[in-house]
């Protein structure tokens, strides 16, 4: 399956219409978080992706709530959070929000890494991960350095060891890429990223 995934999208408009065009050539497209900006422009931000020629699976992000997104979600688009899905015979799971807690305030949809961990409990199996937050130890640095990734993502990847595991949310860390085990885990970025898995 020919897999287009991004992440932390913010209503970048051209960012939209790259990822659109690219859509023509994928079998699925994943989009981990972030469509809009502080709670705000969310139906603007699916409309920017109206014209995907694939099916979608998304999950919320910390500008998003999962009520909104669901809400703002059109109708090839499926939303997950704390739960999977399966296109294709690839089975998906997701888990928004930023994990642990953002310092950003009271806009920002954000998990414990408690609520986190149980909520990851509920996947026994998956091909692909999909998470807002990244793993604690990859693709999380900050401008500054400082690793801020979730241990309990990381230790959901260690458990599941998908075929893919792929984040977004820490911008400094977009386009990083490594291993957790056999799994590949991607920060994606607002790029077009291609992924191949087979099921």
């Amino acid at each position: 399956m020919k897999i287009l995934a991004f992440s932390d999208l913010h209503l970048a408009r051209a960012r939209a219409a790259d990822l659109v065009a690219a859509s023509a050539e994928a079998d699925l497209v994943i989009g981990a978080g972030d469509f809009c900006n502080m709670r705000q422009g969310l139906d603007q931000a699916m409309q920017l992706l109206a014209g995907v020629a694939a099916p979608m699976v998304l999950v919320p992000g910390n500008a998003e709530s999962a009520d909104e997104l669901r809400a703002a979600a059109l109708p090839d688009m499926t939303v997950l959070h704390g739960t999977g899905t399966e296109i294709d015979g690839l089975r998906l799971f997701g888990l928004g929000y930023g994990v642990p807690p953002t310092p950003f305030g009271d806009w920002s949809c954000d998990l414990t890494e408690e609520l986190a961990g149980q909520m990851l409990d509920n996947c026994s199996a998956t091909d692909v991960l999909i998470t807002h937050s990244p793993p604690k130890g990859l693709g999380d640095l900050t401008s500054g350095g400082i690793s801020v990734g979730s241990v309990a993502i990381r230790e959901a990847i260690e458990r599941l060891q998908p075929k893919l595991a792929l984040c977004g949310h820490i911008h400094d860390s977009w386009g990083q890429r490594g291993y957790l085990g056999a799994t590949e885990v991607v920060n994606l970025g607002p790029t077009v990223n291609w992924f191949e898995v087979d099921h």
